[in-house]
């Protein structure tokens, strides 16, 4: 058994490398890898329980208690870089040599990856978007379910999640519809036929909004007559929601349908493209063509 050990710490005192004056032995590897593992799984539970368990208790919102966890994750596993780095028996100056290489490598190749995980920190910081929040960036629009080192996670609608690199919402303009309040306004037009009451018009519409339960009370409804169009009468009815931000869609094809019943119950129609064709009058000659024969 003594030979055995003997003969294990002769393999793991084995250098494989030098970078400065320090030596990278088997047993240094073999303690960083294992060391950097359970750093980072530790560092994970570490976040959950804080979020679940600490920050729940209190009155902060999912997106900030997830983005004070997250933060506090980077600062643990910096300290255990740094733990990790002393116990090794690493020369700090060794360090100034790793970082010179990773700028190089930075300023090569890794410009993205970095720009990627300042601009995660940044909405960390200063929280323009946050879990939960229905966003549309880039033409992706979604719901918010993760913000990443590298990426932020988006889920669709069709339950398809994209991951949109933390630079886009520092580069591009994003639209986030839940930022300051989950209220949002919703616009459907509807055209009448020219001849139609246009106050009871207006009754329908306020009655169809009042009537579906995802539309708020309070802001009220309201109905604009936008135009006297080509074609019909132009209304929009404006309706606030909170419960359907993330379904626009849904809350649109519903009031349609509502408005559609309610006008067929009252005898109103939606008015059809109209054109008006002129025709001038123009003579023609409707005598038959004399017929030549040709001679024999």
């Amino acid at each position: 058994m003594t030979g055995l050990i003997e003969t294990l710490n002769r393999v793991l005192d084995v250098t494989l490398f030098r970078l400065g004056e320090t030596a990278f032995t088997v047993w240094t590897l073999l303690y960083l890898t294992i060391f950097l593992a359970v750093l980072f799984y530790l560092s994970g539970v570490i976040k959950h329980w804080l979020i679940s368990q600490v920050l729940s208790r209190t009155t902060l919102p999912l997106g900030e208690r997830d983005a004070v966890g997250s933060i506090f994750r980077y600062v643990v596993i910096v300290i255990g870089l740094l733990i990790a780095v002393q116990t090794a028996g690493i020369d700090l100056t060794t360090l100034n040599i790793i970082a010179a290489t990773v700028g190089i490598g930075i300023g090569f190749g890794l410009q993205n990856v970095a720009n990627n995980f300042i601009s995660g920190l940044i909405i960390l910081l200063e929280r323009p978007l946050r879990i939960g929040d229905r966003i549309d960036v880039g033409g992706v629009q979604g719901n918010v379910v993760k913000i990443g080192a590298r990426g932020t996670t988006i889920v669709t609608n069709d339950n398809i999640s994209i991951i949109v690199p933390n630079s886009k919402f520092m580069t591009e303009n994003v639209v986030n519809w839940s930022h300051t309040d989950a209220k949002v306004r919703f616009r459907v037009p509807v055209t009448a036929s020219y001849g139609t009451d246009v106050r009871l018009v207006e009754r329908i519409l306020l009655e169809v909004a009042n009537n579906n339960r995802d539309v708020l009370k309070e802001p009220a409804p309201a109905v604009r007559l936008v135009e006297f169009g080509e074609n019909g009468i132009a209304f929009e009815l404006l309706v606030w929601s909170s419960s359907l931000v993330h379904r626009k869609g849904f809350l649109v094809s519903s009031l349609n349908f509502a408005i559609f019943d309610a006008f067929a119950h009252q005898n109103l129609t939606f008015p059809y493209p109209q054109r008006d064709i002129h025709i001038r009058n123009v003579p023609i000659d409707l005598k038959p063509e004399s017929k030549v024969t040709a001679s024999s």
